[in-house]
């Protein structure tokens, strides 16, 4: 009985303090994974304020550099239509590093990359990668926190279009004789993560399936069906939008501001991501179908007046208006996200990250590809013009299906 009383107060001071502990350590994976996946999101929109360069040292057309911006889409598409589930079968970890190794490979070559075929050839090893490790680091967010993993795999594309294409721009101006420093500072990140991999629990236990996973399909659960199908123009009309900012965006900024300045062409480009930051964060705890059609009427706005700004040459308009689809443009997809997320079992995380980031990716080429390749017939003006109103189509679209719950959207959707 005395030891007992001896033991008791000791344990009662140290539980706090273990408690603290056990928090930290429970967060850390999430912070881990959450830097790794916007460090490959930063990778992807980096080559964004190159292009104007590689296009005028290599006389290109706006055509052939959104045939370098699809093929990385294309490339994505493929990853997670064979290898988007397999981080269910074999482990989250191995997927990631394999992610990590290819990624790093892909930015030796644009450092090395002298013409559009070494160009397409980086591209399209950065997409095999970005499409792997998207969907096994999104389910291992979902993995080590229900709570937050939406939230991070609805910011983490933000963050990471954001930093990749302002860092970009700001390099350029900053070191001019030094263009492409921003994969030498991407490869440095990539092999520390590399490295601090090896410490991250595995969230994921192996289990039988991995070969029959890899054969092409998409696999949306059954319970995310129906949310999906909702919310899927919205997806569309949001990535849309996003890949016409990465692939045409600073030929756009550059006839209608007239400015040379590559910082310039990185601003208005990182604007659209940067003011959907917060509306995330205020919206996150909000209903996910309101959010969701609430985003759809800020995107919509946004876009309108991005194309008055395109007719009246208008510098403000432009500003205003790409700050206002930025606004929309978060809380719809982070809306989408819990709306299809909601009811999924572990087991499908990885499966249905990849369907997400399928129907993202598609959405952010094919209509952008087609987009480049009018350019040259019709001019970007008028180009702009019917990819807008494309755009405010699709954003308007889920109104028809969530519309029809406006009390309790989320839990009569699912």
């Amino acid at each position: 009985m005395l030891e007992e009383l001896h033991v008791r107060p000791e344990s009662r001071v140290k539980r706090p303090a273990t408690r603290a502990g056990d928090a930290v350590t429970r967060r850390m994976p999430a912070v881990f994974l959450s830097t790794v996946l916007t460090t490959f999101l930063v990778a992807s929109s980096a080559p964004t304020p190159l292009y104007r360069v590689y296009r005028e040292s290599w006389h290109l057309s706006s055509g052939a550099v959104t045939v370098v911006y699809g093929v990385y889409c294309l490339s994505v598409l493929v990853a997670l239509l064979t290898v988007g589930s397999l981080s269910d079968h074999v482990g989250r970890r191995p997927v990631i590093g394999a992610a990590l190794v290819l990624e790093a490979l892909s930015m030796l070559l644009f450092l090395q990359a002298g013409g559009v075929t070494s160009l397409i050839l980086a591209r399209t090893l950065q997409g095999l990668a970005t499409g792997a490790a998207t969907s096994a680091l999104g389910a291992a967010l979902l993995d080590v926190t229900r709570r937050w993993g939406p939230l991070f795999v609805s910011i983490a594309p933000l963050i990471g279009m954001a930093l990749g294409t302002l860092g970009t721009s700001l390099l350029m101006d900053l070191i001019p004789a030094h263009l492409s420093s921003v994969y030498t500072l991407l490869f440095s990140a990539m092999a520390l993560q590399t490295l601090g991999l090896a410490f991250l629990p595995e969230s994921r236990s192996p289990r039988p399936g991995a070969w029959p996973s890899v054969r092409p399909r998409i696999r949306a659960p059954e319970s995310s069906r129906r949310a999906l199908l909702v919310t899927a123009p919205v997806f569309v009309a949001v990535w849309a939008l996003g890949g016409f900012y990465l692939s045409l965006g600073p030929d756009l900024v550059q006839g209608i501001t007239g400015s040379g300045s590559a910082t310039a062409d990185g601003l208005v480009v990182s604007l659209l991501t940067v003011s959907a930051i917060p509306a995330v964060l205020l919206t996150r705890r909000a209903d996910a179908g309101r959010t969701a059609l609430g985003g759809s009427l800020f995107l919509t706005s946004g876009v309108a007046l991005t194309l008055l700004a395109a007719h009246q040459d208008s510098r403000t308009a432009l500003y205003v208006g790409t700050a206002v689809a930025g606004a929309g443009f978060g809380p719809a997809f982070q809306g989408g996200v819990r709306l299809v997320t909601a009811n999924v079992l572990a087991t499908e995380r990885a499966g249905l990250m990849a369907a997400i980031y399928t129907i993202t990716y598609t959405s952010m080429c094919v209509p952008v590809l087609v987009a480049g390749l009018l350019v040259g017939e019709y001019g970007l003006l008028h180009c702009t013009l019917f990819f807008g109103l494309f755009v405010m189509a699709l954003s308007l679209a889920p109104f028809a299906g969530l519309g029809k719950f406006p009390a309790h959207i989320s839990s009569k959707i699912l």
